[in-house]
């Protein structure tokens, strides 16, 4: 196969394929009509010399004779490249043979996958979902958003597609893959639905309302192959076999008070699975503590990030995205996470009493703001500082802010503006610094002392250039917020040295983001739900020390989104395959 790269066309075409055939044909010095198959590897946008602006692709081609055509070009343009194809394939191309069908606890992208996978093989999965099919579960997701009533085994966090499935629906990991998985997801993703572009898209995404009847569609080839798919169906507890120790075996589950036996137990649990921890913790599931990160959604008009990362380009493009970093001099690093162009922030509580939010978009990422999660990575010895000891620790702190976002926004999605939280950041480090100075207390600076005041203006610090730009370019910009929301102090949930690394990341990156800083873009929160703060171990094999159970998956720890969650759903889907057909054998 014959690979060109860097063919550079104008971003918007009528008939990019026909154009880009053309351009494969001229550089490669053969009629079109020698083309046996053409297809788009890669396309990204070029904008580093806006307002000039280019879509930038990789193309593979098929001829007759490669060999002769590369030779003929060699040395003459290094944009072209022989390559082999390479082709995902299960490595258990026959049939599995279980004594008994697996059975797999989750059906977020790691347990579908895992689940389509093994049907696939042959060996007829049984999948458990705490929650309700996908259709009902936007119901229930939706009726939270516009009346406040929350079902805990049904919303943002629970229920079948996991997580990702009322968020940007990016397809991006950094997860290397030598495998071919995350090409055999992607593949998969179109075969149920998804639209054919992000095979080759650089950023790609499918937005939460294709999201769902992807799901659907997977579900539905797991079923045809043979397995089965049970809905409310909650696993409380393990059957095990054996004494403690090297001998002890994970059987199977309880679910709803049935004792259901199974081949191997897939635990595809999503990182807001809490009560799951819990019994795992309970059985002493080996498990640890882990880093994650916290932070909070921040939002600026989706038409300015346009203009900052495209410039005045004069055409219509797709809603411009950006991934942004920086380091503080505390050496703790700020970045943006889930960006989601032209998409909403979304109240993604799971439990009563307690605030989360995440970032979704629609598939016409049109949106009126373009929002990400500005966030910082916290670690086992920050939760200790906070009273937090064990795996379960980040659990832990993940309540504590939850907790306070609730109560500052008295169960709706509490917000503020970037410039009324930058200040009142800066007047508690001023005061703190001033008592440590001084050798004295004085009295806690905090939102209370000015309860009542709706103005927005809870600091007297501020800053000439954290004003109002953005209100005065923008006169219509509010918040775009699935679910109740209200202006609160949000500086008030984060611990201090969280608030500071913020205030001065954002800072930073607004120092090469015009604007990005302005004191009237949107704070809210609390991100919380980033990634798992628990790792279930796992061996070689794929098993815990409990032979038998397959930790897989965001929940488990081994994956930090919908991509890479369904490539270890496939990575453990071989593991079960390869433990089992060697017992067999």
């Amino acid at each position: 196969m014959i690979r060109i790269n860097q063919i550079k066309l104008q971003p918007v075409l009528q008939d990019e394929e026909a154009e880009l055939k053309r351009k494969a044909a001229r550089l490669l010095r053969v009629e079109l009509a020698d083309f046996l198959s053409f297809f788009i590897a890669r396309k990204s946008l070029d904008a580093r010399k806006k307002p000039e602006i280019y879509a930038v692709y990789t193309v593979d081609v098929k001829v007759a004779d490669e060999q002769a055509v590369f030779r003929k070009l060699r040395g003459k343009n290094g944009q072209i490249q022989l390559v082999e194809e390479k082709t995902y394939q299960f490595p258990t191309p026959e049939k599995a043979v279980l004594c008994e069908r697996p059975i797999i606890v989750g059906t977020g992208p790691a347990g579908l996958f895992c689940g389509y996978m093994l049907a696939k093989a042959g060996c007829k999965p049984l999948l458990l979902e705490r929650g309700k099919e996908v259709h009902k579960r936007r119901e229930d997701v939706e009726r939270f958003w516009r009346e406040g009533v929350l079902n805990p085994d049904s919303n943002v966090q629970v229920g079948e597609g996991g997580a990702g499935t009322f968020s940007d629906g990016k397809l991006t990991t950094t997860v290397k893959d030598p495998k071919g998985r995350m090409r055999e997801v992607l593949r998969i993703f179109v075969e149920a639905g998804a639209p054919k572009e992000i095979l080759y898209d650089a950023k790609p995404h499918i937005g939460t309302d294709i999201l769902l009847h992807v799901i659907e569609n997977l579900r539905r080839q797991i079923i045809e192959w043979g397995g089965e798919v049970r809905f409310e169906s909650q696993v409380t507890g393990l059957l095990t076999a054996g004494t403690f120790g090297q001998n002890r075996q994970v059987v199977g589950v309880t679910v709803n008070g049935e004792d259901l036996r199974g081949g191997a137990v897939i635990l595809a649990i999503g990182h807001s699975a809490r009560d799951t921890f819990q019994m795992l913790h309970e059985l002493q599931v080996p498990m640890e503590a882990k880093a994650f990160a916290v932070g909070l959604r921040m939002e600026h008009p989706r038409e300015m990030i346009d203009r900052l990362q495209y410039g005045e380009c004069g055409i219509s493009l797709p809603a411009a995205s950006y991934k942004v970093t920086a380091q503080t001099a505390s050496g703790r690093g700020v970045y943006s996470f889930c960006m989601c162009p032209g998409g909403y922030v979304v109240n993604a509580s799971s439990e009563p009493g307690r605030t989360a939010v995440n970032g979704m978009s629609y598939s016409g990422r049109d949106g009126a703001n373009s929002n990400s999660a500005m966030i910082v990575t916290v670690s086992p010895a920050d939760y200790e500082l906070y009273g937090g000891t064990g795996p379960l620790a980040g659990i832990a702190f993940q309540r504590h802010l939850e907790e306070r976002a609730y109560e500052i926004g008295r169960g709706a999605v509490p917000v503020e503006r970037y410039g009324d939280f930058r200040g009142a950041v800066l007047d508690r480090r001023f005061r703190t610094e001033s008592v440590a100075n001084a050798g004295r207390c004085v009295e806690k600076s905090g939102f209370s002392r000015m309860a009542g005041k709706n103005d927005g203006v809870f600091s007297k610090v501020q800053a000439a250039d954290h004003g109002s730009v953005l209100r005065a370019w923008y006169p219509g910009f509010a918040p775009a917020i699935k679910g109740a929301w209200t202006f609160a102090p949000v500086h008030e949930i984060l611990p201090d040295f969280l608030n500071q690394a913020l205030t001065e990341g954002i800072d930073l990156i607004g120092q090469k983001m015009s604007g990005f800083a302005d004191g009237d873009a949107y704070l809210s929160g609390v991100e919380s739900r980033t990634s798992s703060p628990v790792r279930i171990l796992r061996d070689e094999t794929g098993q815990s020390a409990l032979k038998g159970l397959f930790p897989c998956g965001e929940g488990a720890g081994y994956a930090g989104g919908i991509t890479s969650a369904a490539m270890d759903g496939i990575l453990i889907a071989e593991k079960v395959a390869a433990v089992y057909r060697s017992v067999v054998e």
